[in-house]
């Protein structure tokens, strides 16, 4: 779980540009953004798996795909309802907060399932 948060940490927060913050939200142009992002997540992911634990190298793979679609929800219920920062939606902070915990839930389960297996 703590390889999984780090990875999470670095991958969302310091390795995430504003290109693909703002990009992977938005209603159109939306795909390319989301996808370095979550590429960003494979290869960290991938890099501490590997070292700590390689047989779980598909580990990874599993959670690029979940971060995809979990980040594809909040950006079309962004677009759709017009939900940014600077609008001053009242679901912005909501919207955020729901990512990060399903983000950090996807963590648990991946790590309950290495520890199980």
């Amino acid at each position: 779980m703590l390889l999984l948060t780090a990875k999470h940490i670095i991958a969302d927060f310091m390795l995430q540009n504003a290109w693909m913050a703002i990009g992977k939200d938005q209603k159109t142009g939306w795909a390319l953004p989301l996808l370095a992002h979550c590429l960003v997540h494979l290869a960290v992911a991938l890099a501490l798996i590997l070292v700590v634990a390689p047989r779980f190298w598909y580990v990874a793979f599993i959670d690029f795909l979940i971060h995809i679609i979990v980040d594809r929800a909040k950006g079309i219920c962004a677009s759709h309802f017009g939900v940014t920062l600077e609008s001053g939606h009242p679901w912005f902070w909501t919207l955020i907060g729901v990512d990060q915990a399903l983000h950090h839930l996807t963590g648990f389960a991946l790590s309950i399932y290495m520890a199980a297996n």
